[in-house]
């Protein structure tokens, strides 16, 4: 576990532009299995998710269409919320960080952490507005 003062920023670099942090399985379970579509973010404290994940997610925001509810849990801090996000987006492996979009409780797209490793915030961001365009209309 990593001590809330360290991950805080890290936390508010979403939060901050709409997303609601989750802390319990309860939660996470009710956002994606709700109708309409939910963007989760298995946020982390890797060097990956500060250079490119957390800021294509954030340049992925300035579309037209967007996903109805935007969630995140932070790896290695939320546990509960994090594993049962993770169950839910299975075959994928775990990885964070981690970003997924369902749809009526189903996934329907995924960027795992080799996706997001070494890649440009941009093209974080335009693989999203794409995810977003197929399946948030």
């Amino acid at each position: 576990m990593y001590p809330e003062e360290i991950v805080l920023p890290m936390r508010e670099e979403l939060t901050s532009v709409g997303f609601k942090q989750v802390t319990t399985s309860s939660e996470i379970e009710s956002a994606i299995k709700s109708s309409g579509t939910t963007l989760v973010v298995v946020n982390s404290v890797c060097g990956c998710a500060a250079a490119n994940a957390r800021p294509g997610i954030r340049l992925s925001l300035e579309n037209e269409v967007l996903p109805s509810k935007l969630t995140t849990v932070f790896a290695g801090v939320d546990r509960e919320a994090t594993d049962k996000a993770r169950s839910l987006m299975v075959p994928f492996p775990p990885s964070s960080p981690s970003i997924a979009l369902f749809k009526d409780g189903e996934l329907v797209h995924m960027i795992e952490r080799h996706h997001i490793e070494g890649r440009p915030a941009d093209a974080i961001a335009e693989n999203l507005k794409s995810a977003y365009d197929e399946h948030c209309k």
